[in-house]
């Protein structure tokens, strides 16, 4: 039997201090005109490319990483650089988990690499989901997907909202509802690939924080799609409505939901950028008490200011402890039996709002300014508690999971 380490191995840290040099030489030094100009970085996403980071193999590396740390040690490392040029660059991820997650593997093999290009023609992916009534509820989604059998094509209609990379992305995957009937069980996922007629930009959206990763509206009018397209295959969907069909009549539970077996697999990872993020604010408020002097000492000497990093540190820690474990979880293949994913992703995300408020708090007037980081920094934290899943949402998921209750 393995020994039993919380340690990273040899290879693990080589990579995790490559990420972090990138991080720290690329990164950082562009983050606040990025985050002021409001565009997607693509030089940074380029040279992410360049070195290798932004591909195909390295997040296949890291996502068949046996202990299973692989993908958040590397998120942890991109989000202490920057949130919103983090975004950019693994944004593209969560289009390739819902085609990992629901696609077979021919589709696997013809789209993901096309999600990602290559270092002399970099693509982008985005994953559209939401609606403009349908964020958490996704059984209130209105994007419909009719098929044509006669041509075995799929017309897709409808807007989506707050996608990452939308209207800009290469290849979009959709998620549609395919028979209204059933309500979240009636849902597929659907390639849209680059240049289909139909599909177009809608709003920008002009964010508080996260600003150089692209987030918009997508409006799909008469999308049709070959039948290829659909994730998993016709034949796959149609015995799986079959099925939710008889368990609807027979008052029976859930069956699996695209949208929502992509955001399960994601939350660890959304959780590890939440860590990245509260380390950064954490490690500039401790060199900043260390260094600044009032009243004739460090400000780190006086116990209110000492007490609060002790438990910024204690915060980050245990949030990384919950993120690693619903981590190596997943790719044990184990049950996720108390919602270990949400919970990694809610103590996450609310361990960055706190602690890059903290750290505002320990520089005074200086965090409150953009001539120090922390400021962004807490504005990015901001989405954490809201985006792929409210906190509210995650206690839902873990309440209704412990006990085993449908509560609302």
């Amino acid at each position: 039997m393995a020994e039993f380490t919380m340690e990273l191995n040899e290879d693990q840290r080589g990579v995790r201090d490559w990420i972090h040099g990138f991080a720290a030489e690329v990164m950082r030094p562009a983050a606040a005109e990025w985050d002021e100009r409001e565009e997607f970085p693509w030089p940074v996403v380029q040279e992410a490319a360049r070195i290798g980071l932004y591909s195909l193999d390295f997040y296949a590396q890291q996502f068949f990483d046996p202990t299973g740390l692989g993908i958040p040690m590397a998120m942890e490392e991109l989000f202490w650089g920057d949130a919103g040029l983090g975004l950019a660059i693994t944004g593209t991820g969560l289009a390739a988990i819902g085609v990992l997650t629901n696609g077979t593997e021919e589709q696997i093999g013809t789209w993901l690499p096309q999600m990602y290009g290559d270092a002399d023609d970099v693509k982008i992916a985005a994953f559209c989901s939401s609606e403009p009534d349908a964020g958490s509820d996704v059984s209130a989604m209105r994007t419909r997907a009719v098929y044509d059998e006669a041509k075995d094509e799929w017309v897709l209609n409808g807007t989506k909202t707050w996608a990452t990379n939308g209207g800009i992305a290469n290849v979009h995957v959709v998620v549609a509802v395919v028979d209204p009937e059933l309500g979240a069980r009636g849902h597929a996922s659907f390639i849209v690939p680059p240049g289909t007629p139909g599909l177009s930009q809608g709003q920008k959206f002009k964010k508080h924080g996260i600003r150089a990763s692209h987030t918009a509206e997508v409006v799909l009018d008469g999308v049709r799609l070959p039948g290829h397209c659909l994730l998993g295959g016709k034949d796959k969907l149609d015995e799986r409505l079959a099925r939710a069909r008889e368990r609807v009549r027979a008052g029976g539970a859930r069956t699996h939901n695209a949208a929502m077996a992509t955001f399960e697999a994601s939350r660890p990872t959304v959780g590890a950028q939440a860590v990245g993020i509260a380390r950064a604010a954490y490690e500039v408020a401790l060199d900043y008490a260390q260094t600044r002097v009032q009243f004739g000492r460090p400000v780190i000497d006086n116990q209110g200011v000492a007490f609060q990093l002790a438990d910024m540190r204690t915060r980050i820690d245990a949030a990384r402890l919950l993120v690693w474990r619903a981590s190596w979880m997943a790719t044990a293949g184990k049950p996720f039996t108390s919602a270990e994913g949400s919970m990694s992703k809610l103590f996450a995300g609310e361990t960055a709002k706190a602690v890059t408020a903290q750290a505002m708090q320990i520089l005074g007037g200086n965090g409150y300014t953009r001539d120090y980081p922390v400021e962004r920094m807490h504005r990015d934290a901001a989405i954490y508690t809201i985006f792929e899943g409210t906190s509210e949402i995650q206690r839902l998921v873990i309440a209704r999971t412990i006990s085993d209750v449908p509560i609302r």
